[in-house]
């Protein structure tokens, strides 16, 4: 499994670089990545067949039983192979299918191959969170490919279309998964499984897993987002929608029936709504022009035939339905792939305009005849196999209930597919009359493109002819099973006539229904579930504005109004009804009523300010009462970080009032202030009584109370804050650091107008070091008239009555020392006050120290590096630190660490969290520069634009 998840991830890597570069002859290369995970499994063979299960685990986060855990058995192992030689074999279609011209195909083969790694670690996955983390990719991924072309609309809707639907049910599929966790205790599928729960929440789990699924599946009523996706490439509609993402909800519920099929309702709810999909898809089939929809709708009805049958919870008729599993990607895929080529040899799909290509490309005919005949259940094709094989086995089981519906359904719906497949091929391929001739192509396709095509259709035909050597891997897929033998001939039973009954009247059916001209009655498309969900989203929509339009005004004080009497509401009502006792600490000490007052005459000064800069510095002694108040408390990390942040946040307000008015607004009347007064003393009074009630409700040692001994012995650190930072709660910093990154991000978006390009000075340092050098050899020549004022590299493009000589030089003196400062904190915070955020913080301050002496051009020289650069490394840094470990088989963001001996100077410790820290510190420090960046240098642009328009 390693080498499979390897190769495909480093073929992740080289993709786009590859495609860019050698066009699209390198899909042939990338299509070596999923074959040698093909081969790897295949390895696997052996074993699986044996009976044997392989098993592996490694941790990850296992407080919440999140963990590495994959779990392949024969039928794990055989969707596996199918996943990775179909990808293959795609792929090499791809070379010849994509147009160079496509600026898109690098992009597309890259989230290619990631579906392919999404869908291999799907069906092998055994911990139920990693396969739910597999599962969402693969819908995030099939948005991407679906929308390949984001030009066209009808790409963009398929693919909004199939992530909502996919999506909402995801999370249902999410929410059942937590419940059967709960119920069971496992967080593995297999044990689970095996040792399946009871109960009114597993019934309710089951039902929710079954959501997902179904919706995954396109089953009815979530089967019409299938179709529309056939607006993606045609590779797409091959893999994702014949051998790969829908068969996903199949494979969930073919896992889930051995367990969970006497659950009440279980059988009979998949059982309708697989049979009602089957027949829906295959009328909808017959009623089609576009040749991919008629597969699509086709597929929509073989998936329902899939769900019907793996609904009975036999485990006989499961081994059945797993044969046709197989028989239907087999044959659908090439289907798909004959449907491309057709549409580049003659421009279109229309059935009605397309006459006697089998005569212009017989090799392409027969590959689609094999391909369609084995759909139609022909011998001796590989459908024909699979499906007399569920017909033996349902003649076979006790036609009561459900197995009499299915068995009905699924004669019914076979005649339906052998029908509409059959008016496929004859609309393809065959001579018509009063249509219009295709004998010259419209473009001349390359015979390699056929590869892939034919190796399908090579193995539907092999699968058939040689079944008897299929059987054993047939008897062991399902263990618990003992299904009749798989063989092409069983002589005359009752499934024999069945099957050549259904050929028979399916030929009839399709001239019955017409193949140029449909004779189906065709409903009003207002009533289609796809009309519907479009109907709803728009409902939805209008909605949506309404509800906006009453409550985003572009008032952030009725905002926070909103925000802060909700959670006054919201924690008061409970604690003053449910009457919960206070702790007895109320009053501090002496410093923590002073500075309380400090806070509270701060605040409401703030409240009363007429001025901008006025209310800026009240909010700013509310901040340094804070850090007084942490320092006192003997909380030195908490209280550099707090005076760091508010010097920092101090600035870049003073920044941002440069471009409002002096004056707050005159609207802002006595009443207004009171009201905000009311509304800020309600919620500290809210917050301070939760506050109390939680200390007086402990009952459990805290949490906290062991961090000491887990930041030295499992740290390998003494300052428990920074270690908490970045390995006890590292995660909870991950996820902060992704906030931060966000927040650069979206204060660039308030300022930039159109690229987020570095605005600043393109000055290399080393033209800004001969600059310097240059001018202290001319301030020694008494002789040079130069101004010996000048103390910063940008001080001579700097107006005189702008600058400041004692601010220069004090910056001139201090900066070395704060960036020196920075990396010690940065270094020594394991053990010491201090860390990445704090060494960050103090990097920043000497960037604003420079930016307001020298202004934008002193700060570009300064830092040469766009903003975004510095904090995509800090979290490229972050996220490498994290994921090492697992190199190692040990849980992300693993500790380790080595004392280096240094003699006289002591020992020199060595710890890994110190490298997650390092992307701390870039994060941080490129967070300051970008704000420098953005609410410093930008608009003094906008100003300096502002004042030569009006000059």
């Amino acid at each position: 499994m390693i080498t499979a998840f390897s190769v495909l991830f480093l073929a992740v890597l080289v993709s786009y670089p590859l495609l860019k570069r050698f066009g699209t002859a390198a899909f042939r290369v990338l299509a070596l990545a999923p074959a040698i995970a093909f081969i790897a499994l295949l390895q696997l063979l052996p074993q699986t067949l044996a009976g044997e299960v392989i098993v592996w685990r490694g941790e990850w986060i296992p407080q919440f039983h999140i963990g590495f855990s994959y779990y392949i058995d024969l039928f794990a192992n055989a969707l596996a192979l199918l996943v990775t030689g179909a990808g293959a074999l795609i792929l090499c279609y791809c070379a010849r299918y994509f147009s160079v011209d496509d600026l898109n195909v690098p992009r597309f083969a890259t989230v290619f191959l990631l579906f392919t790694a999404s869908m291999l670690g799907l069906v092998v996955a055994d911990n139920v969170f990693l396969m739910f983390i597999f599962w969402e990719a693969t819908t995030v991924l099939s948005f991407l490919l679906i929308g390949h072309n984001g030009t066209r609309r009808a790409s963009r809707a398929a693919a909004s279309q199939a992530i909502i639907i996919t999506t909402l049910g995801g999370l249902a599929m999410m929410v059942g998964l937590l419940l059967l966790l709960d119920a069971s205790g496992h967080s593995d599928l297999s044990a689970i499984v095996a040792d399946p729960p009871a109960g009114a929440a597993v019934t309710c789990a089951v039902y929710l897993l079954l959501a997902g699924a179904l919706s995954k599946s396109a089953i009815f009523p979530f089967h019409f987002w299938l179709p529309q996706a056939m607006a993606a490439p045609t590779p797409v509609s091959a893999y994702l929608h014949a051998a790969a993402m829908v068969k996903a909800g199949i494979y969930l519920i073919a896992r889930l029936g051995s367990a969970f099929g006497d659950v009440p309702g279980y059988r009979v709810a998949l059982v309708t709504l697989g049979a009602v999909t089957m027949i829906l898809g295959a009328f909808r089939a017959l009623r089609q022009y576009d040749l991919k929809l008629v597969l699509a709708f086709g597929t929509v009805s073989q998936l329902g035939m899939l769900v019907m049958l793996y609904g009975v919870a036999d485990p006989n008729i499961d081994a059945a339905v797993t044969a046709l599993l197989f028989a239907h990607a087999l044959a659908k895929a090439p289907l798909f792939l004959t449907v491309g080529i057709i549409e580049h040899r003659t421009g279109t799909r229309d059935m009605r305009k397309i006459c006697g290509l089998a005569r212009v490309s017989p090799a392409l005919a027969v590959i689609a005849s094999l391909a369609g005949l084995s759909m139609m259940g022909v011998i001796p094709l590989l459908g024909f196999v699979a499906k007399e094989a569920a017909l033996t086995e349902l003649f076979a089981a006790d036609l009561t209930g459900v197995r009499a519906l299915a068995l009905a359904v699924l004669i019914f719906g076979s005649i339906l597919t052998a029908a509409y497949t059959l008016r496929f091929l004859l609309g393809a391929f065959a001579d018509k009359k009063l249509m219009p001739e295709t004998d010259k192509p419209v473009s001349k396709q390359h015979r390699d493109i056929m590869f892939a095509p034919a190796v399908f259709a090579i193995l539907v035909l092999g699968g058939g002819v040689f079944a008897g050597s299929l059987d054993p891997v047939y008897q062991r897929i399902r263990p618990e099973s003992h299904a009749e033998h798989l063989a092409l001939w069983h002589g005359l039973t009752p499934a024999f006539y069945t099957s050549l009954a259904v050929l028979v009247v399916s030929v009839a059916v399709t001239f019955a229904a017409g193949i140029n001209q449909s004779r189906l009655i065709q409903l009003d498309k207002k009533y289609s579930a796809s009309s519907m969900y479009f109907a709803a989203i728009r409902w939805l929509d209008r909605v949506a504005v309404q509800i906006t339009g009453l409550t985003q005004r572009g008032s952030l004080p009725f905002y926070l109004a909103v925000i802060l009497i909700v959670a006054t509401v919201a924690i008061g009502v409970p604690l003053v009804v449910g009457g919960q006792p206070l702790s007895a600490t109320v009053l501090g000490t002496p410093q923590q009523i002073a500075i309380a007052l400090v806070l509270i005459v701060a605040a409401i000064s703030t409240l009363f300010a007429k001025k901008r800069f006025q209310s800026v510095i009240m909010v700013g002694f509310t901040g340094y009462a804070m850090t007084v108040m942490f320092a006192i408390h003997g909380a030195p990390d908490l209280a550099l970080t707090q005076l760091l942040v508010e010097t920092i946040t101090l600035i870049a307000f003073v920044l941002v009032i440069r471009r409002l008015p002096q004056y707050l607004a005159r609207h802002n009347r006595t009443a207004l202030k009171f009201a905000h007064l009311t509304i800020g003393a309600a919620i500290a009074l809210a917050i301070g009584c939760l506050t109390l009630t939680a200390i007086a409700a402990r009952t459990a040692e805290r949490v906290s109370a062991n961090f000491s001994d887990l930041a030295v012995h499992g740290g390998h650190g003494k300052n428990i804050v920074n270690v908490t930072l970045v390995d006890i709660r590292g995660w909870d910093t991950f996820g902060e650091l992704a906030v931060v990154v966000a927040a650069a991000t979206g204060i660039a978006s308030l300022v930039f107008l159109s690229a987020r390009s570095d605005n600043l000075p393109k000055i290399s340092r080393r033209d800004a070091k001969q600059d310097v050098w240059r001018h202290l050899r001319r301030v020694a020549d008494p002789q040079d008239p130069i101004d010996r004022g000048i103390w910063m590299i940008a001080g001579h493009d700097i107006s005189p009555e702008k600058r400041s000589i004692i601010l220069e030089v004090v910056v001139r003196l201090i900066f070395h020392a704060l960036i020196v400062l920075s990396i010690y904190m940065l270094l020594a915070g394991h053990n010491s006050p201090g860390g990445g955020f704090a060494g960050g913080l103090i990097g920043g301050i000497a960037l604003v120290a420079r930016y307001l002496a020298g202004g934008r051009t002193e700060l570009g020289a300064t830092v040469p590096f766009d903003a975004g650069k510095i904090v995509g490394s800090g979290m490229a840094i972050a996220v490498l630190a994290a994921a090492a470990p697992l190199v190692f088989c040990k849980p992300a963001l693993f500790s380790s660490w080595v004392d280096l001996d240094l003699g006289i100077f002591g020992e020199l410790p060595l710890v890994s969290s110190t490298v997650f820290d390092v992307g701390v510190y870039f994060i941080v420090f490129g967070l300051v520069l970008d704000v420098l960046r953005t609410l410093g240098a930008q608009i003094d642009v906008h100003v300096d634009d502002e004042r030569e328009g009006r000059a």
